[in-house]
């Protein structure tokens, strides 16, 4: 069997430091998952695990750009096409509900340090700027490929809007004890058509005023 290139042989070391971080964040808790106890579950001494990842938070850094990058692999082809705002919605929503359910199990484990302000894990972090510039990415493209008729003040800061309704659903997600976490399925389903109607009712001119104010509210506190 040929040997992988040096490259190619650290991406895969890299993919199983990950992994097992993963595995055991799973089965212990974030807290007491130590990067010593992550190099010896992957059969690596704690310096090739270093080297990769100084920091036990650089490395969930790599699990959510991970995320991010199965997500927008998930719902590229589905999204090239221009189509109405809630048909591009519910593929970006449901893709990452699909792409997130192996980690269910973990999520619930590793909320608590996600949701602290102070904690560079926090998906608002600036450590998370990364991937959360490229789950809002996904949004944009969500908005710019839309046929349906967006009020153009909106369309400026619906993308991210769009990602903080997704932060949402994906905290709902994590609670989530349903099989499958059908209820979160159902929210999702029932959520699109509502942002639908919300962002078709912006356009008219009764609520353009409410909209502005809403808008600069937002702008005010962001």
């Amino acid at each position: 069997m040929t040997e992988p290139a040096p490259s190619e042989k650290g991406e895969q070391t890299k993919r199983l430091i990950v992994d097992t971080a993963v595995r055991l964040f799973r089965e212990q808790g974030y807290d007491k998952t130590t990067m010593r106890g992550i190099a010896q579950a992957a059969g690596l001494s704690v310096g090739n695990a270093y080297y990769y990842f100084p920091s036990k938070d650089h490395l969930v850094q790599e699990f959510y750009a991970t995320v991010q990058e199965d997500h927008a692999a998930a719902c590229a082809a589905a999204l090239t096409a221009p189509a109405p705002f809630a048909d591009r919605l519910g593929i970006a929503w449901r893709s990452l509900m699909q792409t997130m359910r192996p980690y269910h199990g973990f999520a619930g484990k590793f909320i608590r340090t996600a949701l602290d302000p102070g904690s560079p894990v926090s998906p608002f972090s600036a450590d998370s700027a990364p991937a959360r510039e490229r789950s809002m990415q996904i949004m944009r493209t969500v908005v710019d490929g839309s046929t349906t008729k967006i009020d153009p003040e909106l369309r400026r800061d619906l993308p991210e809007l769009l990602w903080l309704c997704m932060m949402g659903i994906t905290l709902y997600w994590v609670h989530d004890s349903s099989p499958e976490q059908a209820k979160t399925d159902l929210l999702v389903d029932r959520a699109v058509p509502l942002v639908d109607r919300l962002v078709g009712m912006s356009r008219l001119p009764v609520l353009r005023s409410v909209t502005r104010d809403a808008l600069a509210l937002y702008r005010a506190l962001r």
